[in-house]
């Protein structure tokens, strides 16, 4: 499955962004999916995710109340709606796909083997 997020840009603190996922193949309506991150410098790190279903999801203690998680299997789409941005939250995201369908969401990035190509979410101070 092939997977292709966009929805980055440059915001203002304080402001909100919607991240979408789109997924090639049916295939994606039974995968967990996942958010992660990339600032400069830095290691990949875990944002959220969600089960196939939608129905468990994830978020990482740093964005919690602020960035939301959800998916529509009938579009092949993930989302992640991103409130009150802070200047720290500036990276690269990227949407990833877990095949395995496990019941225990995975947070490291080696969980997940189809990957789309980042989105730069800029946030100015």
């Amino acid at each position: 499955v092939q997977l292709q997020a966009s929805g980055g840009g440059l915001v203002q603190a304080g402001g909100s962004l919607r991240l979408s996922c789109a997924a090639s193949a049916r295939t994606f309506s039974r995968y967990n999916m996942g958010w992660f991150r990339q600032a400069p410098g830095k290691e990949r790190e875990f944002v959220a995710a969600i089960s196939w279903s939608g129905g468990s999801t994830s978020v990482a203690n740093s964005v919690k109340g602020r960035f939301t998680i959800s998916r529509d299997n009938d579009k092949n789409t993930g989302y992640l709606q991103m409130n009150s941005l802070k200047p720290e939250d500036t990276a690269v995201y990227y949407c990833a796909a877990d095949p395995l369908n496990v019941v225990v969401l995975k947070t490291s990035p080696y969980g997940y083997a189809y990957w789309g190509r980042g989105t730069l979410v800029t946030v100015s101070s």
